[in-house]
């Protein structure tokens, strides 16, 4: 059917919003890898339905082990940060995307439980670099074995190349 525009005494044809969504659903995009394959051609919404309700299990499962340690989801995602990095205060309120204020308490805490350690800046008197202690390190290491323990009844449908390819698909959103 044609759109045209409506002269002032001819009705205007009702838009119906399902046509919208599914217009814009059917819309062409790049083209899928496969064809057969129904996460190439999935619609936007079953995409984000999938994504929100991985991210939600996930979460959860972190939340979990985090509490099982007496840590919080926060606490648990500075010691994942810390793994690999010497960040400052700034990075590391930067990284969990907090205020800096919520990050020097946070890393008080941390700091009284001997899970981290604060050491002044080689380059730059005034700020602090943070680490994990040997402590922190092997707390870290726990953790990290029984969430990759609890990952595993999910993970472990996929065929190994689908989790290859699984973790390059999840790089490739974040990047």
């Amino acid at each position: 059917m044609s759109r045209r525009p409506a002269r002032d005494s001819e009705p205007v044809d009702p838009v119906d919003p399902v046509d919208v969504v599914k217009a814009a659903d059917d819309a062409p995009g790049p083209e899928p890898t496969d064809p057969t394959d129904p996460a190439t051609t999935a619609p936007t919404s079953a995409i984000t339905d999938a994504l929100a309700e991985t991210a939600f299990t996930v979460t959860a499962l972190l939340a979990e082990s985090a509490a099982a340690h007496d840590l919080s989801l926060t606490q648990l995602r500075m010691l994942a940060i810390l793994r690999d990095r010497e960040p400052r205060i700034a990075d590391l309120a930067a990284f969990l995307g907090l205020e800096r204020s919520s990050v020097s308490g946070l890393v008080d805490r941390a700091v009284r439980r001997g899970l981290v350690h604060r050491t002044a800046s080689a380059d730059d008197a005034r700020a602090t670099r943070l680490s994990l202690t040997d402590e922190g390190r092997r707390l870290a290491a726990v953790v990290t074995a029984q969430v990759d323990a609890r990952l595993v009844p999910m993970t472990g449908r996929l065929a190994t190349a689908e989790r290859a390819r699984l973790v390059v698909l999840l790089r490739k959103l974040l990047d």
